[in-house]
């Protein structure tokens, strides 16, 4: 299990986060929702010990993950927004250098990569470097990276960015299997309806504060709206987008 406890990160006093409180179980996937600012990069980030918060703590199994922070990585998968990546390696020299860091055993983790490779469609590409890889082709190698190990926590962080239609369609059933299969699963994103498909526990953060936290389908019947785009919108977003649209348009006939 990983909780959350009053998580919150400060700079000088100003918060980027605050009152952040979850439980994530095995075989649930919790949705991490908000528009750009609201405190989900931040979040995400504490839950994968890349911040150290300044208030509250993250708890796996009933332990600080202070207390244990090597032991806790080793359980933990992150595929990260941006692509930071050693782009004069080919793929899969960046996932024997990751197995190695994860002390995946070499028959194995040979395996697994040359596996990876071609479920992903990268075979044709394992003797290029990732310099040549398309955004698409860097985040499947994030992903492959994340799983290696199969680890016990995953934390999804925008993890459609450049993915085509087909592939998203792939990574969402991944993570469903992945979450079927026991795994606790944090899935970050902007896009409403992946989450809504995907998330049996939905977090909307809003400056930098929790502003709703249920299940979907509770979310819509407490709100009586029929989608989670709705909820959304009622919750978060202060501007009549529609109108802001039209007002749109009205300049582009000016």
């Amino acid at each position: 299990m990983l909780e959350a406890r009053n998580l919150g990160k400060f700079y000088s006093g100003i918060p980027a986060v605050k009152g952040v409180n979850f439980i994530a179980r095995p075989g649930n996937i919790l949705g991490l929702l908000g528009p750009n600012g609201s405190g989900k990069s931040t979040t995400v980030s504490m839950i994968t010990c890349l911040l150290e918060p300044t208030t509250g703590q993250v708890l796996f199994n009933g332990e600080s993950i202070d207390s244990a922070p090597l032991e806790y990585k080793a359980r933990l998968g992150y595929v990260p927004e941006e692509a930071h990546l050693y782009t004069y390696l080919t793929g899969p020299e960046y996932l024997e250098l990751i197995g190695q860091l994860r002390g995946i055993a070499p028959r194995i983790l040979a395996e697994k990569i040359a596996a990876f490779m071609n479920i992903f469609g990268l075979e044709d590409d394992r003797y290029s470097q990732m310099s040549a890889y398309s955004k698409g082709m860097r985040q499947k190698i994030l992903i492959a990276a994340a799983l290696l190990h199969d680890p016990e926590i995953i934390v999804f962080d925008e993890p459609n960015s450049g993915l085509d239609v087909t592939s998203s369609l792939i990574l969402r059933s991944l993570v469903q299997e992945l979450s079927a299969a026991g795994k606790i699963i944090i899935y970050s994103s902007h896009v409403l309806e992946i989450v809504e498909r995907v998330a049996t526990d939905v977090l909307i953060l809003h400056d930098s504060r929790v502003v709703a936290h249920d299940s979907v389908s509770r979310l819509r019947d407490l709100m009586a709206l029929p989608s989670l785009e709705q909820v959304f919108r009622k919750v978060v977003v202060a501007a009549d987008v529609d109108q802001v649209a039209r007002d749109v348009i009205g300049i582009m006939r000016l």
